[in-house]
């Protein structure tokens, strides 16, 4: 079992213990297929999701009925790009951004191939997307604007409510990936005109496995086409038995989010200034990456001159976990999109790497940690072999 500091909750968080302990009755006793209605097994289970459902509806202010459940954000992701597209074939031009997460960049790509128009809007060196840019690229054959609420890598937060309201405008589906503020109640479906928004359990302290898509069922209805097919669940837009226990998982997770993601994110964003602030008085020449101000509570992303972040992932591996870029391409040793797109092919996009607390870290472990990442740094700037890496 590995130990150590766990800092890498921008890629998955532990299960929150009320949690686990809501899912547990629904491995045992509770165990019937939600489907199955008909009798008190899949009666008991039925009800549960549907209590889910409201929970997480109730989370980012959407009604029940307008959550759909998936196994993960990156399905919610493909069926909001892809059944959109199939739903309304008279328009042929999709807008995103260059930062997006490969779950909707692919999608994007796929439709692309197809036939569709696709514009990818550049980020700032604070990786935030242009407005004017944004709505320069609306026409009347746009058919979906897919901006994501933050990044996973550099912690950034793009204007959502501002990108809402100019699609609003132009009558424009707007589709936004929600994964990294699930856990901190920043998301208003209704305040922000979000008509699609892809949700994670398991970046907000849920089981893996388990996501949500919000279809908005009041004006504008937005119409989604299924993906795939099979026995109807879900409204037939979504197929497949119904995985009670993670969807109940998912429900408490959000509901706690509700009740206290901005308090468990007030506390985190004071423990990373303290680390950033330690950061820069004991390594020379770091660079802070992603916008200062309009940010996730718990990103930390800073570039150091000399330092290889595997090779500092590595040496504290045993000691400290953390990320070099984001864990969803961990078996590519290359430079991350987001990074190059922010900073291009430089020394500074290689350098990065990402710091991020969660709920349960304590002032101790990040105490211990900031003295761990500033001592090997310092040590690999100082190496020969260290700085060729990064030349």
């Amino acid at each position: 079992m590995p130990g150590g500091i766990y800092l890498d909750h921008n890629a998955t968080t532990p299960v929150d213990p009320r949690v686990r302990a809501a899912m547990l009755p629904y491995f045992e006793e509770l165990f019937g297929n939600a489907s199955s209605v008909e009798h008190a097994h899949g009666h008991a289970a039925g009800r549960a999701v549907d209590g889910a459902r409201e929970r997480v509806a109730a989370a980012i202010g959407a009604r029940a009925n307008e959550i759909l459940f998936t196994s993960g954000c990156t399905e919610a992701n493909n069926l909001a790009i892809l059944g959109t597209a199939r739903a309304n074939p008279t328009k042929r031009h999709i807008v995103t951004s260059a930062i997006e997460h490969p779950a909707v960049l692919e999608p994007c790509r796929a439709l692309e191939r197809d036939g569709w128009r696709v514009s990818v809007l550049d980020v700032d060196e604070a990786g935030r997307i242009d407005l004017d840019t944004l709505k320069a690229s609306l026409c009347d054959d746009t058919a979906l604007v897919s901006i994501m609420a933050a990044n996973n890598e550099v912690g950034t937060r793009q204007p959502i409510a501002e990108i809402g309201a100019l699609c609003a405008e132009r009558e424009i589906l707007f589709h936004c990936d929600a994964a990294q503020i699930g856990a901190y109640g920043l998301l208003d479906v209704e305040r922000d005109n979000v008509h699609l928004a892809s949700l994670s359990a398991h970046k907000a302290y849920g089981p893996k496995g388990i996501g949500a898509l919000y279809i908005r069922s009041r004006r504008p209805r937005v119409r989604v086409a299924p993906i795939v097919f099979g026995g109807g669940q879900e409204r037939g837009l979504r197929p497949g038995t119904l995985n009670t226990p993670a969807i109940v998982g998912m429900g408490e997770a959000m509901a706690i989010a509700a009740r206290q993601g901005r308090d468990d994110a007030e506390r985190l964003r004071g423990m990373t200034a303290l680390m950033r602030e330690r950061f820069e008085a004991g390594i020379a020449g770091l660079l802070f990456n992603g916008d200062p101000e309009w940010r996730i509570a718990n990103n930390l992303s800073v570039s150091i001159p000399g330092v290889e972040p595997l090779a500092l992932i590595r040496r504290l591996r045993e000691e400290i976990s953390f990320s070099a870029s984001s864990a969803c391409a961990t078996e590519k040793i290359e430079t991350s999109p987001v990074l190059l797109a922010m900073f291009g092919d430089t020394a500074r996009a290689r350098a990065a790497f990402r710091v991020s607390p969660g709920r349960f870290t304590t002032e101790d472990e990040m105490s211990r940690a900031t003295e761990l990442i500033i001592a090997e740094s310092n040590r690999l700037a100082g190496s020969p072999a260290a700085v060729a890496t990064t030349a």
